[in-house]
C-alpha cells in the first residue's frame, strides 16, 4: 500500500514540474495572461504533489508511543495545506487579470507551441488525476485525492485557457484575460470542496451515514440489547469506531466475547478500513430469573452449581443448590467456598433468603483410560440387562462400553423407553438401574446411561 501511493505521488511531482516548466516558457514567448496563470497554478500544483508525497510517507507509519492512533490525519493537514494553495493561486490570476482589463494593453500572440503545450497539459492532467483518483479511493488518502483535484482544476482551467486563445486569436484580446478570470473560478470551487472536507476530518466529523449504520449493525446483533455509546472518526484511512453495547449480564464470558467479535466482523464488513473498539456493559433485565442470578454468581467465582431448587414458604424465599469442588479439597476449605457463595446469592436475592447448599465432589473432567477386556464388559452388559426388568421401565440395554482408568471402571450404556414416560419417571429409573449394578460390581466408579425413546434410530 505505502509503496503504491509514494510512487503514484512522486509520478505525479514529475509531471506538476515539467507542465509547470513548459507553461511558463511558453507564457513569456507569447504574452498570455492565462497559460502564465495555468503556469503559476501547475508551479503550486508542483508544491502541493511535495507535500503530498511527503504527507503519504508519514501516514503509513504505525502508531508509536506518541501517536496512538497512526499518523493517518498528516494527510488531512497536506490537503488543507494544498487548499491555501490553491486560494493564492486564485488571489495571483485574479489580480493579474484585473490590471490587463482595465489599466494595461497586453499584446497576446498566439502560436502552435502555445496550443501544443496547453494540449498536452490537458492530456497530462487528465491521466495524473484518473491514477491520483483511484489509488486515492482504493486507499483513502485524503492527500491523494486532493492531488488529484489539483490535476483536475488544472485539465478544466487548461481547457477554459484554450478557449481563451481561439478568442483571442479571432480578434478578441480581451478574451485572454477573461479566460485567466475563469481558471480562478475553478481554482476557487475545487479548494473550496477540498478545503470543507478537510476541516471536516480535522474536527473528527464522522463520515456521512457511518454513524446511522454502525448503529443499525449493532441492533440487529444477536445478544446486543441496545447502543449505549457510538463515536466514529476517521484518520487517514482508518475510520476509528468505539462503541459500547448492553447486553444481559447473565451471559457467560464465552457468549460476551463471541458477540463482541460478531459485531466487530459485521462491522468491518460495511466499513473495511474500520479499527473497533467494542465494550459490552452487562445491565440486569427486568425478567431475570432466580436461576440466572445464581448461576450468574457462580459462575463469577468459577464454581460449578447444579440442582438449583426456589422455593417460596409464605412471604420468604428459600433457594438451594448443589456445589461441585475438588473431592480432594479438605472440607473446611470446601465449606468456607460454600459459605462464601451462599453469602453472595443471599446479598443478591434480599436479607430475607434462606440459602442452603449441598457439597458433592466434582466429576473429573479428563481420565487416561483403555477398554476393559471382552469377558468383562460381557459380565456387565449381562447384569445391566438382568437388573433392567427390575424397573419396570427400561429396556433393551445395549451400546455398553467399560474404560478402565485410575479412579476405577466408567460404564457408559443405551437403553429403551416408551417415548410418552416422562423425564423425570425415566431418571429415577436408570437412577435406581445405575445404583444396583454398582451394588453388583463394586470396582465399578460410575455409570452413565443414554436413554432412548422406542422405535428411535439412532
Amino acid at each position: 500500500m505505502s509503496q503504491e501511493k509514494q510512487t503514484v505521488a512522486l509520478i505525479s511531482l514529475f509531471a506538476s514540474g515539467f507542465l509547470a516548466a513548459s507553461k511558463f516558457a511558453v507564457g513569456l514567448m507569447t504574452g498570455s495572461l492565462g497559460i502564465l496563470s495555468e503556469a503559476v497554478h501547475s508551479l503550486l500544483d508542483l508544491g502541493a504533489t511535495a507535500i503530498t508525497l511527503t504527507a503519504v510517507r508519514i501516514s503509513d507509519r504505525p502508531p508509536d508511543r506518541t501517536h496512538h492512533f497512526g499518523h493517518g490525519k498528516i494527510e488531512s493537514v497536506a490537503a488543507l495545506a494544498e487548499t491555501g494553495l490553491l486560494f493564492l493561486t486564485c488571489a495571483w490570476i485574479v489580480w493579474e487579470a484585473g490590471k490587463r482589463l482595465l489599466f494595461e494593453d497586453v499584446h497576446v500572440e498566439v502560436t502552435w507551441i502555445a496550443i501544443a503545450v496547453i494540449v498536452a497539459s490537458i492530456a497530462i492532467d487528465f491521466n495524473r488525476a484518473r491514477v491520483l483518483r483511484r489509488v486515492a479511493r482504493k486507499y483513502n488518502s485524503e492527500a491523494l485525492e486532493a492531488d488529484a483535484l489539483h490535476f483536475s482544476s488544472d485539465m478544466l482551467s487548461s481547457m477554459v485557457v484554450l478557449v481563451g486563445l481561439a478568442l483571442t486569436w479571432a480578434g478578441y484580446p480581451w478574451a485572454d484575460a477573461l479566460a485567466a478570470i475563469g481558471v480562478s473560478i475553478f481554482v476557487c470551487l475545487a479548494g473550496w470542496r477540498l478545503g470543507r472536507r478537510t476541516i471536516n476530518t480535522l474536527m473528527d466529523a464522522a463520515p456521512t451515514g457511518a454513524y446511522e449504520r454502525i448503529a443499525d449493525i449493532a441492533g440487529e446483533t444477536d445478544g446486543v440489547l441496545a447502543l449505549d455509546r457510538l463515536r466514529v472518526r476517521p484518520g487517514g484511512a482508518t475510520l476509528f469506531v468505539d462503541i459500547d453495547v448492553l447486553i444481559a449480564r447473565t451471559l457467560p464470558f464465552d457468549r460476551v466475547t463471541a458477540i463482541q467479535n460478531r459485531l466487530v466482523a459485521e462491522i468491518r464488513t460495511a466499513f473495511p478500513e474500520a479499527d473497533v473498539s467494542v465494550t459490552a456493559r452487562p445491565i440486569q433485565l427486568d425478567d431475570e430469573t432466580i436461576f440466572d442470578k445464581v448461576m450468574l454468581i457462580s459462575r463469577r467465582r468459577g464454581l460449578a452449581v447444579h440442582h438449583v431448587t426456589v422455593q417460596h414458604i409464605g412471604e420468604r424465599l428459600s433457594v438451594s443448590f448443589d456445589i461441585e469442588v475438588d473431592g480432594q479439597m479438605p472440607l473446611g476449605q470446601a465449606h468456607e467456598l460454600a459459605d462464601s457463595l451462599e453469602r453472595s446469592i443471599a446479598a443478591e436475592l434480599g436479607t430475607d433468603v434462606e440459602v442452603e447448599s449441598h457439597i458433592e465432589p466434582l466429576h473429573v473432567a479428563t481420565l487416561a483410560g483403555s477398554d476393559v477386556p471382552e469377558d468383562r464388559r460381557d459380565a456387565y452388559l449381562a447384569a445391566l440387562r438382568r437388573l433392567a426388568p427390575d424397573t419396570r421401565m427400561l429396556t433393551d440395554v445395549h451400546n455398553v462400553r467399560a474404560r478402565e482408568t485410575e479412579h476405577g471402571v466408567f460404564v457408559t450404556f443405551h437403553c429403551r423407553v416408551d417415548p410418552a414416560v416422562r423425564v423425570e419417571d425415566v431418571h429415577e429409573a436408570v437412577d435406581a438401574l445405575e445404583h444396583a449394578f454398582r451394588e453388583k460390581m463394586p470396582e465399578v466408579r460410575r455409570v452413565i446411561a443414554h436413554a432412548e425413546p422406542l422405535g428411535a434410530t439412532v
